[in-house]
């Protein structure tokens, strides 16, 4: 700031990518609050607690094949066969389906087909913020059982 400040005053920084002046500063800022928060160590104790939840919720599901990941980036498979891990057809897309239906209910994931053989397989990815509370993960549960439901529910159409 100084520097600007003192000089011409001209500051012509802000292209994406360019290792700028503006991105560096606002990536050390990133790193600073990461480290001075302790949020690895939140990401490890939160993500556990997510992927029991998401564990234990789904535990019985009949087309939830799997829920693994680590930290906070966790997947739910969806299956057609629980049993056998059958996929979906991929026709029906349905990833796409539980995309929008989360939208709806006010949750951001991440869908994917093609995941068990290159065309076929869905999943859903999770990426919640590091700053995630014990009260947010029965809602990101929630609404994510709900969209699941609603989009298994629209394949069948």
């Amino acid at each position: 700031y100084e520097t600007i400040e003192s000089g011409s005053g001209f500051f012509q920084h802000g292209h994406t990518y360019t290792g700028h002046p503006t991105a560096c500063a606002a990536g050390l800022a990133v790193q600073k609050t990461i480290l001075q928060n302790n949020l690895p160590e939140r990401v490890g104790k939160m993500g556990a607690k997510l992927q029991a939840a998401l564990s234990e919720t789904f535990a019985d599901h009949p087309h939830v094949g799997d829920v693994r990941g680590r930290g906070m980036l966790l997947g739910v498979e969806l299956v057609k066969d629980r049993d056998t891990k059958t996929p979906f057809d991929s026709s029906i897309k349905l990833h796409r389906l539980v995309k929008k239906a989360a939208m709806d209910n006010g949750l951001i994931c991440y869908p994917a087909g093609g995941t068990a053989d290159g065309s076929q397989g869905d999943h859903i990815l999770l990426a919640p913020p590091y700053i995630i509370e014990e009260t947010h993960v029965e809602e990101l549960i929630d609404k994510l059982q709900k969209s699941i439901d609603q989009a298994l529910s629209n394949a069948d159409k």
